[in-house]
């Protein structure tokens, strides 16, 4: 692939977008996709990087101090991919009580903690009042902790359980103390897909107009893209461009992440491939930089990655490291399990070249440290220096 950027028959078009990119152009469809298919890993890694220092020119890397909790695994929709799950009266379904979540919280707030992310299954019992139940009872509590919570297809769940619109399902959630919406539920948002992998979730069209209905309620929320097992190029970069197109529209996303699918052990394993290489999901991290032009922030999947590779995202466009999720359920459940104390989320940081800040839920800084770089260093050479010259490495170090 790299000789092929050099002297191969796109390797004209790969310039030009190149040239455009560097320029502060925006990527289209078709430009995208031979990106995706022809671009070599330095070339994706020089316009992500390019991207990242363009819109982030200090060397800050944000991260904020939250906690994973999963109300309940009792799930309808049966999703092939979710080794997490539970049917309704299958051994080790479970409700936690409002002890055992206030138990998790306390140990959050311990730890300095800024944000819950509380997720679940698609109960069929639990309805909008329970939550906002919860909300409410949280935000008496521990007012300093935002509940960051119920992704889009719980959402529209939810929705369909109370017999009345989204919208006033979210109206009512948000009043109770919902602080913003998390970005998953998404996988790919194209149909062919869906209709493979979680045939029972929530649409694509759906997905996006729960999120633009959250944006019209005032709160923001993040997205996210699970890949890696059976769609196509063209399909990741589909998803892509409908969010961006509907950030274009609401400007309510505060971030995207992306991991790769995590195969093992899950109800359809067979179905699915080998999990996918490290070189893949640095490809699709890339393009997610340049592609994503309008949201702002970018979070590395170190849960899924490890912390070695998300130290080598720094460097691919991501401008994030996500949270510290004191517990973790989901993707553990498949297998994946690379939780890291702060201290150590901080230290990988500092050696990729960045300076480790605490932030909150919509990405403002919230760390004492911060007033020490606020006239100090930005980027390396900056973004206008993105382009290798002579004697360069063309792969960030």
């Amino acid at each position: 692939m790299a000789s092929e950027v050099r002297h191969g028959a796109y390797a004209t078009e790969l310039s030009r977008i190149e040239d455009k990119l560097l320029d502060g152009g925006r990527v289209e469809r078709d430009e995208a996709e031979l990106l995706h298919e022809r671009a070599d890993l330095p070339l994706l890694g020089r316009l992500a990087d390019h991207a990242r220092w363009r819109l982030h020119p200090r060397p800050l890397v944000s991260y904020i101090v939250d906690r994973n909790l999963n109300p309940t695994n009792v799930c309808v929709t049966d999703c092939g991919f979710c080794a997490f799950y539970r049917r309704p009266g299958e051994a080790g379904a479970y409700v936690l009580s409002r002890e055992e979540i206030d138990a998790k919280i306390a140990e959050l707030d311990a730890q300095g903690g800024r944000q819950l992310l509380m997720q679940g299954g698609h109960h069929p019992q639990l309805k909008s009042a329970w939550w906002c139940d919860l909300f409410a009872h949280i935000r008496r509590r521990w007012p300093h902790i935002n509940c960051h919570a119920l992704s889009a297809p719980e959402l529209d769940h939810l929705s369909k359980l109370d017999k009345r619109p989204v919208e006033h399902v979210i109206r009512d959630l948000a009043a109770a103390g919902l602080g913003s919406v998390p970005g998953a539920g998404a996988e790919i948002l194209v149909e062919r897909v869906r209709k493979i992998i979680a045939p029972k979730k929530t649409s694509t069209d759906r997905w996006l107009d729960v999120h633009r209905k959250v944006h019209e309620q005032g709160l923001r929320s993040s997205a996210t893209m699970m890949f890696g097992h059976v769609e196509t190029g063209p399909e990741r970069v589909e998803h892509l461009l409908r969010l961006r197109e509907l950030q274009d529209q609401t400007g309510g996303f505060t971030a995207f992440a992306c991991w790769l699918m995590q195969p093992d052990g899950v109800p359809e394993q067979d179905l699915y491939p080998e999990r996918g290489t490290p070189v893949e999901y640095l490809r699709v991290q890339a393009l997610s930089r340049i592609v994503l032009d309008n949201i702002a922030n970018i979070q590395t999947s170190y849960v899924t990655q490890g912390l070695d590779m998300a130290q080598i995202t720094l460097r691919y466009g991501c401008n994030d490291f996500g949270g510290t999720m004191l517990e973790e359920n989901v993707v553990s459940a498949a297998g994946c399990f690379h939780l890291a104390p702060i201290q150590r989320i901080e230290r990988a940081i500092e050696r990729a070249g960045f300076l480790p800040r605490r932030r909150n839920s919509w990405y403002g800084i919230v760390d004492e440290r911060h007033d020490e770089e606020r006239d100090g260093p930005r980027g390396p050479s900056g973004p206008a220096d993105c382009r290798p010259r002579a004697g360069m490495p063309e792969t960030p170090r």
